[in-house]
């Protein structure tokens, strides 16, 4: 007589324990990028091409990393998640605060200081717009960067030379021009000249009841290839230091860099803070203006400012016929 054991088919154990393994594998493969992002966010490994364009869009990558966690929770795989989820605390840390703003602010009850920057894509921004956006906002003080002379033509005739009628201006043909235009008085502090063959205008801006400030309009050459890279590299450490015992120093500008850049984080820490970061503003992508489904939108644009400027507010602005947003920002500075 036949037992219930021998009638019963075996389980096709095998198959199971094969499936079990390409899972654990595909989890693996799945976390894998982001824990190498994770580490090139976290140690600075961001130097050459393409590293460095592509860590500016470490906030996507960030979001993203929920993927392979929930994967690997579903699968029940318990190394990749614990090892997943630290890579995805990591990153959270990394952008979260920039959204968040700080609870010191800075200074609120000092001279205020309306600012714009508007990278004019060779010249050919609308200048038409970026006279509205000086008038509709109040503008004290802008940096322009790839500032031709057609482009002072066309602000001129717009009427921009009549609203902020002191200017340090050093117009040149294709991408690095430069300059700063103020409702106040200025002095011409030269053109800081990268080896690179971009450069920023400097100037001293004497703005009333405060203390002296010093503006240069920011503008390292773009690290869109391997020599763009160590060229952006080269001119964005040449960034100089904030002077806490002297003038009030902001670098205005187009950076072509993000807070994840390590380069761009060693400017801040020569006694600077990102206006954006400050006021809960750091997700205002400024480039590309359209925020192509293709390229998504990043901040590389910034109101760096020196860390006795209060912050109140920070906006960004389509111009038209430029790939970049025109940055306000709203600052208060230290009484002289």
């Amino acid at each position: 007589m036949a037992t219930t054991q021998d009638t019963l088919p075996l389980l096709p154990e095998k198959p199971v324990k094969r499936r079990s393994r390409w899972w654990s594998v595909v989890v693996w493969l799945l976390a894998a990028p982001f824990l190498a992002w994770a580490a090139l966010r976290l140690l600075g490994l961001d130097s050459g091409f393409p590293a460095v364009q592509l860590v500016a869009f470490t906030p996507y990558v960030a979001a993203a990393s929920l993927v392979p966690l929930v994967v690997a929770l579903l699968t029940k795989r318990v190394w990749p998640a614990v090892i997943t989820a630290v890579a995805t605390v990591a990153l959270a840390a990394c952008v979260l605060p920039r959204w968040i703003a700080d609870s010191d602010p800075g200074p609120q009850d000092g001279p205020g200081l309306r600012v714009l920057s508007v990278n004019m894509l060779m010249g050919g921004a609308d200048a038409g717009t970026i006279v509205a956006l000086v008038r509709d906002l109040h503008v004290d003080l802008v940096a322009l960067q790839e500032y031709t002379p057609e482009a002072k033509a066309a602000l001129n005739a717009a009427g921009l030379d009549e609203m902020l009628p002191n200017a340090v201006s050093y117009p040149r043909p294709g991408v690095t021009g430069s300059a700063v235009y103020s409702r106040f008085p200025v002095t011409d502090l030269g053109y800081r000249h990268f080896p690179s063959d971009f450069g920023q205008a400097q100037a001293g801006v004497a703005v009333p009841g405060a203390t002296d400030v010093r503006v240069e309009s920011v503008h390292p050459c773009a690290p869109s290839d391997a020599h763009g890279a160590s060229c952006w590299e080269h001119d964005i450490v040449q960034e100089p230091a904030a002077t806490p015992e002297g003038a009030v120093n902001l670098l205005i500008g187009d950076f072509n860099a993000t807070l994840d850049h390590e380069k761009f984080r060693a400017v801040l820490d020569k006694g600077y803070r990102d206006a954006a970061d400050v006021a809960g503003a750091g997700f205002a992508a400024s480039w590309p203006f359209d925020e192509r489904w293709f390229i998504p939108g990043v901040v590389l644009d910034h109101v760096v400012a020196d860390k006795r400027v209060g912050v109140r507010k920070v906006s960004v602005h389509r111009i038209p016929d430029s790939d970049h947003k025109a940055v306000f920002a709203e600052l208060i500075l230290p009484k002289g």
